[in-house]
């Protein structure tokens, strides 16, 4: 599955998706018809000799509008599987981060370096740093990826927390076990946390962004004065339908477990949920589809006006991690600096660009570029570079459409630790502070 054939054989696969839209909704789904129970959840006999899971991904007792749980339909038990052995964890690390410390300054990294031969998804996986405590579920990590070569006969999940995956280059078919999702560069696709996934390429190679949430699942911001509509649309989130794979072979199931990787080999594909039910569910999202809420008088709002997601903490208001959007739009401010203004904040921001260029930072080599990405912990001074500064002073200050570009940012309430590759790796771009040097002393008394 890792060569041409392959690729076309996804393709095919992914063109033929069809969806069940809405966020947080309780789908239902059945591959086979009869194969959902209908008026219990778990009969003394499943239809059609299947049998009947549940898998929480929160706790029973947490209230209704919170509570997350699928019931699975599958053709064997989870349960049924040898022991878990530990393997090697390869590039990727897990919080609490202690093999470095907490650095102030800022830091931008160029992309990835091009993967080696038969590289697939889950070993092409590059933890750049995180926060908080695994055990613990709080904090996050920030991973990238990239891979030229299918998961072939083997199968990830992640007992640590959800994945939200962030394609830049190359599109992805994700086999899960509620079914298979298309995500290409512009879309995001999250899976829960203990839902087992599989990655095939639409490409002949992907690269992107990965934010592991450790916390509370990822849902909508409230939109308080904005009203009842804006900012990402629960209609547009798209789940998969009911498919399974009834396949009696080796598969090298792989499970993310505080921290390290362990490896059990199956008899069967576990990809064997023939029906379900629920609202733990992966989906998909098409961020050009964000409504951008801006100003239409004058200065440049806060950032959190593109919030497309949040993990909401013990704290009101304050965001385990959020996941911002700086989707295309119009910039109509009067007497504004439409860039993003200087800054120092309390709160942490990964950011990464997709396509384009991002309107407050110098493109081209030894910039910021698509897969690159940038570090501002929390009170770190930031903002335009000189260029930007410059030009975006002098502006006519007429409507401007925003659409050459599609940046996001992971901000999380705690500082991100870089780990020891990150902090020392080739692509880190040692320069980045002189793009601040030149903004000259303007004051006039």
């Amino acid at each position: 599955m890792g060569g041409t054939s392959g690729i076309e054989q996804a393709r095919k696969t992914a063109e033929a998706l069809a969806h069940s839209p809405g966020f947080g909704n309780e789908h239902s789904s059945e591959a086979v018809p009869g194969a959902l129970p209908h008026g219990r959840n778990s009969p003394q006999r499943a239809p059609l000799g299947l049998y009947a899971e549940q898998l929480s991904g929160s706790a029973f007792t947490e209230p209704r509008a919170h509570n997350r749980r699928s019931w699975l339909y599958r053709i064997r038990p989870s349960a049924a599987h040898p022991p878990f052995v530990r393997i090697d964890n390869g590039a990727v690390r897990t919080a609490p981060f202690t093999e470095s410390v907490a650095d102030p300054n800022r830091l931008r990294w160029d992309p990835l370096p091009e993967p080696a031969p038969g590289t697939d998804f889950l070993a092409g996986l590059w933890t750049l740093g995180g926060n908080g405590d695994v055990a613990q579920r709080t904090g996050m990590a920030v991973h990238l990826y990239h891979a030229n070569t299918a998961m072939t006969d083997r199968v990830f999940s992640d007992s640590d927390g959800e994945l939200l995956i962030v394609p830049e280059r190359g599109g992805l078919l994700l086999r899960t076990e509620l079914g298979l999702l298309r995500a290409d560069p512009g879309h995001i696709a999250l899976i829960p946390r203990g839902v087992r996934f599989r990655v095939e390429l639409l490409d002949d190679s992907a690269r992107g962004y990965v934010c592991e949430n450790y916390g509370q699942p990822f849902t909508l911001p409230d939109l308080g004065p904005i009203g009842a509509n804006g900012l990402a649309n629960a209609r547009d989130f798209l789940a998969p339908v009911a498919a399974y794979e009834d396949e009696d072979r080796p598969v090298q199931v792989i499970n993310k477990f505080c921290g390290n990787l362990w490896s059990a080999t199956y008899d069967h594909s576990p990809l064997d949920v023939v029906a379900w039910h629920g609202n733990h569910t992966p989906y998909v999202y098409d961020l050009h589809r964000f409504n951008v809420i801006g100003s239409i008088s004058y200065d440049h709002p806060d950032p959190s006006i593109f919030t497309v997601l949040t993990s909401p903490s013990d704290t009101p208001g304050l965001a385990g991690v959020d996941f911002v959007v700086f989707a295309p739009r119009w910039l109509v401010g009067e007497d504004t600096f439409r860039p993003p203004y200087f800054h120092r904040n309390v709160m942490s921001e990964y950011m990464g660009l997709i396509e384009g260029a991002y309107d407050a930072k110098t493109a081209g080599k030894g910039g910021f570029v698509p897969g690159g990405g940038s570090l501002h912990n929390m009170m770190s001074a930031h903002g335009p570079d000189r260029e930007t500064f410059d030009r975006a002073s002098a502006a006519e200050l007429k409507p401007q459409k925003i659409d050459d570009g599609l940046a996001f940012m992971f901000e999380t309430r705690w500082p991100v630790t870089a780990t020891g590759q990150a902090a020392t790796a080739d692509h880190l771009q040692r320069g980045y502070d002189d793009v601040w040097q030149g903004l000259e002393r303007n004051f006039r008394p």
